[in-house]
């Protein structure tokens, strides 16, 4: 199953953003277990590095961000794909990027904690807790 993260389950692995940090560590283990591809949208990589680095300074940010490549695809950002996300309707235009690189990659499902803000996708979306119960079900 080819599953696009959204940036807040990262964030809330990385960062340890109680009580969400199980739920995404779930899943981050599904994708190194190798029972799901994950993806992470191209601009996600850079956003997380932005923020951990504030967070935990520079040379960790860059740690994280290796690790995070070593294990996700990447979803690329790319003029059609912004193109698309103008025209997508999507209140956000960050989620529209992400909505868009997961539709390009063929994801069959995208992972938030802001469901609200994917009412129109065209691609399943779960909340973290959600798929990570539905994936521990499936074994």
């Amino acid at each position: 199953m080819k599953i696009l993260f959204d940036t807040n389950i990262v964030l809330d692995l990385l960062l340890d953003r109680a009580p969400f940090a199980d739920a995404a560590a779930d899943l981050f283990a599904k994708v190194e277990e190798g029972s799901v591809v994950g993806y992470l949208c191209g601009t996600t990589v850079t956003t997380i590095h932005y923020l951990t680095t504030r967070v935990v300074g520079s040379a960790r940010a860059k740690e994280e961000a290796g690790k995070l490549l070593s294990l996700f695809e990447v979803a690329p950002v790319n003029r059609a794909i912004l193109e698309s996300a103008l025209k997508a309707g999507f209140a956000d235009f960050e989620d529209a990027v992400i909505h868009e690189a997961a539709c390009h990659v063929g994801a069959e499902a995208i992972v938030t904690r802001n469901l609200k803000d994917f009412k129109k996708s065209r691609v399943n979306v779960y909340h973290s807790t959600e798929l990570a119960g539905i994936l521990t079900v499936k074994r």
